[in-house]
């Protein structure tokens, strides 16, 4: 096998699986009485973490809550996570295949667990919009930069 062979990069998925699930209805059965307009809020986090040489876990997490009349009608938590081998990438390339390529693929299962229980919960059916991961990651980047220009700015005076 020659070199250009074996530094060519290598992804497989090793395993998909809820890590986390947490649903809750406070103001029930109050709430199915309440009139008004929704108001959905959609909190997004991941992470990765290296379990091994290659071998990373990375952890999607999403927290929705709805309001009904300033009430809470309710409260998911999905953290749905995958073991993930990855290997042969630049680092910078790692980090966007860990903080963007990564959770695109685990997304549908967060929003396939966050439509059924909500379902379950007797509520309209939510399905989230799809998520631009790669223009997260960017502004992630963008970000980091600006901080490290401003810190080298501070530094100077």
């Amino acid at each position: 096998m020659s070199e250009t062979e074996t530094s060519q990069p290598q992804f497989a998925i090793q395993r998909l699986y809820l890590k986390d699930l947490s649903f809750e209805t406070p103001n029930t059965p109050h709430i199915f009485n309440t009139q008004g307009e929704s108001a959905v809020n959609v909190e997004l986090d991941s992470s990765a973490t290296r379990l091994a040489e290659s071998v990373y876990e990375v952890v999607l997490s999403l927290t929705v809550t709805s309001k009904l009349a300033d009430k809470v009608a309710y409260l998911v938590e999905v953290k749905q996570a995958g073991i993930f081998t990855m290997s042969g990438f630049k680092e910078q390339d790692l980090n966007g295949m860990l903080h963007s390529f990564c959770p695109n693929i685990l997304f549908p299962y967060v929003r396939e667990s966050i439509s059924s229980v909500v379902n379950k919960g007797s509520f309209p059916q939510l399905l989230l919009a799809p998520i631009n991961f790669d223009a997260i990651y960017a502004q992630h980047l963008e970000k980091q930069k600006q901080l490290l220009a401003s810190s080298d700015t501070a530094a100077v005076h």
